[in-house]
């Protein structure tokens, strides 16, 4: 599967997470060595966690022009699995939020846009 490149302002902020190998990828790639240091904190993990997946779910939304919709979507399922395991969560577990809240205030399917409150 050949991955669609993104060129967009939020993915090259610095310093950001990135998966295990892009430094090996880059150092292939370009010869350079990448500046890099280890996550030590799960508080300084999770922040960067949550800083990551806004930046992904951001590529999803502008996946629509790329029709890469499915490719951006498993970044955000590849973060949220790291979320879960360093809470020693289960996606059961986030299923089951899920389910309740959609049962309190419904899910999508209507397709409502709010247009005031």
């Amino acid at each position: 599967m050949d991955f669609i490149p993104t060129d967009h302002l939020f993915e090259n902020e610095y310093p950001k997470l990135v998966r295990d190998n892009i430094p090996d990828i880059v150092k292939a790639k370009t010869g350079k060595d990448v500046t890099q240091r280890i996550l030590e904190t799960d508080d300084e993990y999770l922040k960067y966690l949550l800083k990551k997946l806004i930046e992904e779910s951001k590529e999803a939304e502008q996946s629509v022009v790329n029709e890469n919709n499915k490719e951006e979507l498993a970044d955000v399922l590849e973060i949220m699995y790291a979320i879960l395991k360093l809470k020693g969560w289960s996606m059961e577990d986030i299923v089951a939020v899920q389910k309740e809240k959609r049962e309190k205030n419904g899910g999508f399917e209507k397709r409502i846009l709010m247009m005031q409150k």
